[in-house]
Parts: structure tokens; C-alpha cells; sequence
């Protein structure tokens, strides 16, 4: 049976992580480590300053204390298998990796640690808008996987290595879904919005975290974000390698 590690940024009590657990129990050996807490935006860090420690919740699924989903790939590769799994896979995530925010996404942390090491990797994101999660839940997003998964598996990983693959799901319900677009990533228009307040004792703190997704329609035509508020699913091919190679040579001649 083939071997499928899971991760994601939301925390192991996660609905996302846990209904794409179930759903990929059908095809694969399902071994789960995840955060013991939230770590959204994390991006791909990896916790060396404190020791970090495996809870074993059941058969087959683990929290990672206070880890990121970096560690929790990083040391079940150390610690559980003595044989590299087939694929790794981080998510589902409770709302869209898409854009630049791809840099921030704790979810997408986790997949490029898993190429990292030689594995074939995906990260899933659930995009949703006000009340679409609570209505539609990740049926749509956990069928999605389970065809892009079969197809990993009987056709063979389409990357290289240090790529991994980001699939993004609408918030739609099936009956208005209308397909998968292999996509670039977009651009999005960032704000430096934080939300201000006063402790009891009157000193001021501020709480990052109000996400937003604006951006310019012109410009993501043929991009995930396009293709998310289009009623589509996403998958874009991810590189690790963050060399803007159009820019080398001009860079050159600019240091003469």
C-alpha cells in the first residue's frame, strides 16, 4: 500500500486535516503530525530554539508540541518511517494559498519540506467567503484530492525535485463547481493593516491578521486567484528556487 504523510498549519484538531485524513484512508497508509496549535503564516520555518516532542493521539496520528508544520515533516521523517513515504501532503487549509501569500502559508511550508527530502509533495487550501466553509464543509475539497492523489500515484509525480504542487479549492458547492485549471500564481495588493487596541493597564498592542484579497482582475486573467473566483479549482507547480533569473544578467551590469 502506498505511504502518505499529513500535515497542515491549522493544528491537529483541524476539520480540514482530518476529513482529508479519512478521505485518503481509501487509497493509502495514512500517518498524520500536525501542530499541536495554530501556526497560520508560519511559512517554512523550522522551530531551533526549544526542544519539541511527539504526542501520540491514536494509531497513526501524532501532534508535534508547539511545532510548525516544517518540524512536524522534518522529524516524522526522522522519527517514523524507516522508509521514505510516497507523498506528502499539507492541508486541507482553512482558507486559500494563493499569490504571494504562498510565501507566508504555513501549509505550503510543509510541502516544501517535504520535496526538501526527495518526496513528492501537495499542499490544499480552502478558499471560502463569509458562510461558504459552514455550508459546504471540504467535500468538494477532499474529492478534488482524492483524483489528484489516484493520479499521482498511477501516473507518476510530474515535478522535478524542489517542486511542489499547491491546489487550491472554490468556495462553491458541487453542483456549481466547474473544473480544475493548471494556473500560475497571481499578484495580490498588500496592506499594512493591523488591528490596534489597549490592554487593561493602558499600553497599546496591535493584532496582525485580517487577510485580505484584493487585487487586479487585468492581472490574473490565467492566475489561481482568477481561477478561484471563477468557481475553479487550482493547481500551480511551485519551485523553491527563488532566483529571478530574467534579472541576472541586468544585476550584473548594474554591481560594474
Amino acid at each position: 500500500m502506498k505511504e502518505i504523510l499529513i500535515t497542515n498549519d491549522d493544528g491537529f484538531e483541524a476539520d480540514g486535516l482530518k476529513e482529508l485524513a479519512r478521505a485518503l484512508k481509501s487509497i493509502a497508509r495514512v500517518t498524520v503530525v500536525a501542530p499541536s496549535s495554530e501556526k497560520s503564516a508560519c511559512a517554512h520555518s523550522l522551530t531551533l530554539t526549544k526542544p519539541l516532542r511527539f504526542i501520540k493521539l491514536d494509531d497513526g496520528f501524532f501532534k508535534l508540541d508547539d511545532a510548525t508544520p516544517a518540524d512536524c515533516v522534518f522529524l516524522a521523517l526522522h522519527s517514523l518511517y524507516s522508509k521514505k513515504p510516497d507523498l506528502i501532503i499539507s492541508g486541507i487549509n482553512h482558507g486559500a494559498n494563493v499569490a504571494e501569500d504562498i510565501t507566508y502559508s504555513g501549509t505550503c511550508g510543509g510541502a516544501m519540506e517535504g520535496v526538501l527530502h526527495g518526496i513528492p509533495s501537495l499542499s490544499i487550501s480552502q478558499f471560502y467567503l463569509n458562510d461558504s466553509l459552514d455550508k459546504f464543509g471540504f467535500d468538494l475539497a477532499c474529492e478534488i484530492s482524492l483524483k489528484v492523489v489516484k493520479n499521482i500515484f498511477e501516473n507518476g509525480y510530474p515535478l522535478p525535485e524542489k517542486k511542489f504542487l499547491n491546489l487550491n479549492i472554490p468556495a462553491v458547492g458541487k453542483a456549481d463547481y466547474k473544473g480544475l485549471k493548471v494556473v500560475a500564481a497571481g499578484e495580490k495588493t498588500y496592506l499594512t493593516s493591523a488591528q490596534v487596541n489597549r490592554n487593561p493597564r493602558g499600553l497599546e498592542y496591535f493584532w496582525l491578521g485580517q487577510m485580505n484579497i484584493d487585487f487586479d482582475k487585468d492581472k490574473n486573467t490565467n492566475s489561481d486567484i482568477g481561477a478561484l473566483v471563477d468557481g475553479y479549482a487550482s493547481l500551480t507547480p511551485i519551485t523553491l528556487n527563488l532566483t529571478s533569473h530574467n534579472e541576472l544578467e541586468s544585476v550584473q551590469k548594474w554591481i560594474r
